[in-house]
């Protein structure tokens, strides 16, 4: 039996630090691991659904382990190698429900790439 398992990515979340001279909010990027996390490639409606939305191609398509508690909309991503490169979440993580869902992932979330 293969057993599934995902890799390790880097998820870059907002922290806020303070305000400046203006009162308006500064923030700190600061890198999480999330362990486990499938990267799979979009389906054609995918590329083309979120094109017509968006104006941008998804490049990725990663499965978020259960029990996370990230928020993934418009947040950076860091894929390791092979891909080594940098992502931008677009959308919000669909998710299901975590009891009827047999394997350890539940949510996915759509990548473009950075830049």
């Amino acid at each position: 039996m293969i057993k599934l398992h995902g890799i390790d990515i880097q998820i870059i979340v907002k922290v806020q630090s303070g305000t400046d001279e203006f009162n308006q909010p500064v923030f700190v990027e600061i890198p999480e691991t999330v362990h486990n996390v499938l990267v799979g490639q979009p389906t054609a409606d995918e590329v083309t659904e979120t094109y017509n939305l968006t104006q941008k191609k998804v490049e990725y398509v990663i499965a978020i382990p259960k029990g996370d508690t990230h928020n993934w909309e418009n947040t950076k991503v860091i894929l390791p190698s092979p891909f080594n490169d940098t992502f931008y979440t677009v959308g919000y993580a669909t998710a299901g429900i975590e009891n009827l869902i047999p394997l350890p992932w539940n949510k996915k979330v759509k990548l473009v790439r950075y830049g």
